[in-house]
């Protein structure tokens, strides 16, 4: 029983973490999974996981997406680049820039809030399905829309609790490139297991896996001009509706599941008995059991250094912007190896 919800999916961890958690699989990073991961530190190399953030380019990945617009900031009308400074009419030498952003939070590398994708789900067992959220967080409550007449954001569950987490751990990654190649191709349980054995195995509790595609790549490869086409025919995607594979995820206690390509699993779903989820591992990952996503993260030259070296564990620390009430958040994921 919940305060918000009399019934919770069969399939989820609703509450197992306490009735108000906002945190799911990301409490299972605990100190003894920290040090796991320093454990990783050999060298003292850093390696950074983002894209720039004016990539892809355009928004033919998705519409409502666009690039990052940097603007300067204006000081009595005047633009605030290359300004002298003169407050108090006296000489200086100074010059100023200063400048603000339109940011689209998840137009790039990026990290998905569990306020990103709910579900209609009857919490009360009436026979009527409402609009809820990861541990039964509603929509129009915890979750406001412009229309709900309170400031819109997510006034529970947003990107600014993973941030306050300070997302740190181990960092495991698979190359499925090496398996896949270039082309598109619906990764299933026994394919994931083949790199994972390929990777020596050893997932534990709290650990962050990353997926290896070699899809970034492409989008780097395209200077700012993605070719559609291209890319929704290239490099592999996670298949989410393959049961084994779903069980999987669940069973190994991973905290977070990230990959260079862009949504981790393959849009469009594989057919299925509807009503069903568009995005069948967004609604196991961000609605049933709060397992974080990171999507259009740059994993190759994090692969390349770990294959040189033949290992696959690795320092990975990826806080959110503490942005309170947003639905996702840019990240600049660092691998130290």
């Amino acid at each position: 029983m919940n305060p918000r919800w009399k019934v919770r999916p069969s399939e989820s961890n609703w509450g197992d973490f306490g009735p108000d958690d906002e945190l799911g699989r990301l409490n299972l990073i605990t100190p003894e999974a920290v040090l796991r991961g320093v454990r990783e530190v050999w060298e003292g190399r850093s390696i950074c996981l983002s894209l720039p953030l004016n990539l892809p380019g355009g928004n033919v990945l998705n519409p409502r997406r666009h690039p990052p617009v940097l603007a300067p900031t204006r000081r009595d009308g005047r633009p605030v680049y290359n300004l002298p400074v003169d407050p108090d009419g006296h000489a200086h030498t100074d010059v100023v820039c200063d400048d603000a952003v339109t940011l689209h939070t998840q137009y790039s590398t990026q990290w998905d809030s569990f306020a990103h994708v709910g579900h209609r789900f009857d919490v009360e067992g009436n026979g009527e399905p409402v609009a809820v959220y990861y541990n039964g967080f509603r929509a129009g409550v915890d979750v406001v829309g412009p229309e709900d007449g309170a400031p819109p954001g997510a006034h529970r569950l947003g990107i600014q609790t993973m941030a306050e987490k300070a997302i740190q751990s181990r960092g495991v990654l698979l190359d499925l490139h090496a398996l896949c190649g270039d082309v598109r191709q619906y990764v299933g349980y026994e394919l994931l297991m083949r790199a994972v054995d390929a990777a020596g195995g050893d997932i534990q509790s709290g650990d962050m896996l990353c997926l290896y595609t070699g899809f970034a790549d492409k989008i780097v490869a395209m200077g700012g001009a993605p070719d559609a086409a291209v890319l929704d025919s290239s490099c592999a995607v996670l298949d989410g509706r393959d049961e084994r594979l779903r069980r999987w995820i669940v069973d190994s206690g991973i905290a977070a599941l990230c990959a260079d390509n862009y949504a981790v699993e393959g849009i469009p779903g594989r057919p299925a008995a509807e009503p069903c989820a568009r995005l069948p591992l967004h609604q196991l990952c961000l609605f049933q059991y709060g397992i974080p996503l990171g999507e259009l993260w740059h994993l190759s030259e994090l692969a390349h250094a770990l294959a040189a070296q033949g290992r696959s564990k690795f320092l990975l620390t990826a806080p959110p912007l503490r942005l309170p009430g947003a639905v996702g958040s840019p990240v600049t994921p660092v691998a130290t190896l």
